[in-house]
Parts: C-alpha cells; sequence; structure tokens
C-alpha cells in the first residue's frame, strides 16, 4: 500500500499555491528585516563558524540523508521528498528558535542571510545530484519534466527577491523595521502552518493512512540533521553557543520551500509533499523542545 504514494497526486489547487508563493516570500521579507549589512561583514571578520555551517546544511546534511536513504529504503517519493529537505537552506523559524535556546543570534542571522542567496543556487543542485545517484529516485525523476533553470528561477523571487527588499528597508527605514519584523514573521508563519493543515485536511484520508509511516522517517531525519549540525560543530572546535546555533540550523529546515518547489514542480506527488508537510510541523515541536532545554541549560 505505501508504494501508491509515488503514483497519489495531493489535491492543492492553484488559489492554494499562490497563497503559499506569497507566504513564503512575506516569510523571506520578514527574516529579512532583521538583517543588516553588517552581518555580511562579520562573515569577513570571522569566516569559520560561517563556513562550517554551510558546510553542515548544503554538504554533509544532503549527504548524509543519502546515506540514511540507502540504509532504510523508503518507497522512492518519500525518498524524493527526503532529498528536497535536505537540500533546503534552513528555516525561517531558526533566528527564533536559537535566541530562545541561547544561542548565538548573530550566527544565526548571518547564515540565514548566505544560505538564503546560496540556496538559490545549491537547493536544485543537491536535489538533483543525491536524487540522481539513488537508482529508485533516479528513475522516478526520469517520469518528470523537471526543469532547474526553472526552479532557480522560482527560488530566487521567493528567496533572493525579499531578501534584497527587507534588507533595503531594514537600510533606509530601520524604526519601522525593527517594529514590523516580528508581526510579519509571526503572522505568515502562521498562515503557513494554515495552509499545511489546509492541504492536509483535504487530502485528510491519504494523510491516516499513511502519518505512521511517515512520522518515524521524519522523526528519524530529522534528529540526524540535528545531531548532525552539532556534531560537525563539536568536531571543528566551535563554542557552545555556536554548536546549539548550528544544531538548530542544520536541524530546522525551509520544508516550506520543499513544499512550494514539490507543488510547482512535481504536481503535489504524495510521498514527497506528505513528507515535507509534516516536516513542517514536526521540526518546529523538536526545535522547541531543543530549545526549550537548551534555555534551561548554562553555557
Amino acid at each position: 500500500m505505501q508504494e501508491e504514494l509515488d503514483s497519489i497526486i495531493l489535491d492543492f489547487n492553484s488559489e492554494s499555491l499562490f497563497f503559499l508563493n506569497l507566504t513564503l516570500a512575506v516569510i523571506m521579507f520578514g527574516v529579512a528585516l532583521n538583517i543588516t549589512v553588517s552581518d555580511f561583514l562579520r562573515i569577513i571578520k570571522n569566516p569559520k563558524s560561517i563556513l562550517i555551517g554551510i558546510l553542515s546544511q548544503f554538504i554533509l546534511l544532503p549527504a548524509f540523508t543519502f546515506l540514511l536513504v540507502t540504509i532504510i529504503q523508503p518507497i522512492p517519493s518519500i525518498a524524493l521528498g527526503m532529498f528536497m529537505v535536505a537540500a533546503c537552506p534552513g528555516g525561517n523559524i531558526s533566528n527564533f528558535m536559537t535566541s530562545y535556546a541561547r544561542g548565538n543570534a548573530a550566527l544565526s542571522v548571518s547564515l540565514t542571510a548566505v544560505a538564503t542567496l546560496l540556496g538559490i543556487v545549491m537547493v536544485p543542485l543537491n536535489f538533483q545530484l543525491w536524487s540522481g545517484f539513488y537508482e529508485p529516485t533516479s528513475d522516478l525523476i526520469n517520469t518528470i519534466s523537471l526543469s532547474p533553470l526553472a526552479m532557480i528561477k522560482l527560488i530566487s523571487l521567493l528567496l533572493g527577491v525579499p531578501l534584497i527588499l527587507g534588507m533595503l528597508v531594514r537600510n533606509y527605514i530601520p524604526n519601522f523595521a525593527l517594529k514590523s519584523a516580528p508581526i510579519f514573521k509571526i503572522g505568515s508563519i502562521l498562515f503557513f502552518l494554515a495552509l499545511i493543515i489546509l492541504a492536509l485536511s483535504k487530502n485528510i484520508g491519504i494523510f491516516k493512512n499513511y502519518i505512521h509511516y511517515v512520522f518515524i522517517i521524519v522523526l528519524i531525519h530529522n534528529i540526524l540533521a540535528l545531531t548532525l549540525g552539532y556534531s560537525i560543530a563539536s568536531i571543528t572546535g566551535l563554542s557552545k553557543r555556536d554548536r546549539r546555533t548550528l544544531a538548530i540550523e542544520t536541524g530546522i529546515q525551509n520544508s516550506g520551500l520543499g513544499m512550494l518547489l514539490i507543488f510547482s514542480f512535481f504536481n503535489g506527488l504524495g510521498g514527497m509533499a506528505l513528507l515535507a508537510a509534516f516536516w513542517g510541523i514536526w521540526h518546529i515541536v523538536s526545535g522547541l523542545i531543543i530549545a526549550t532545554y537548551w534555555s534551561k541549560r548554562q553555557i
């Protein structure tokens, strides 16, 4: 019965897809209201932690996801969803989670800025690369007309443009940016969650049939991501605050972007969409659990 997910298409109409596009752009704009030019200058002065964060997000997580996929051998559409989530940059709530966990907020913001720009190219590159290495997903990809260039264009509009606009507002209207940033972020994230719930509710039968299967995989994958970020930071000698930051930045992925790409380029392929949607809910839960734990411990 699980193999049916490779052919099931989730119901998500064009109006819902439009609002998902708009919501992700607004979320990114809200995140960018907290980013300044000095965040990029900080990278030049102290590049080590940023480079390790980029290594963790864009190199190690996709590679270890490939290893996980080869070990557990999920059905191809689920594996594609795992590759998509792993290819995405850090999630939009990672800055809040890092601050709550008493991590390095400045590093988190800097990583968000850099990963967002790199994600324009690295998301389609990583997804195409690792899904092509795994034979079952490679066979499935061959049945789908996928344009990496079209994906880059869409990601540029959703991540690059809002990032630049948000930074311009922060630079020229700083008071407005600081006051409105929390409203943009909280409001748009709540709306995004509502869209996920709407998508799941319209496909409640499929969700009920496969949630136990998807839940276990998302749980394992998310634990892997969190552990990977913390471990690489520890191995490379970063501070405890930076270790917490990299764990969150690696474990809190922008599954909303993954969802949008899945509905835009894969027509809401069942396994992919369910995995990304559930990741979008679960990483908030896991992030709050680990952030709450760290917030109560001494650094």
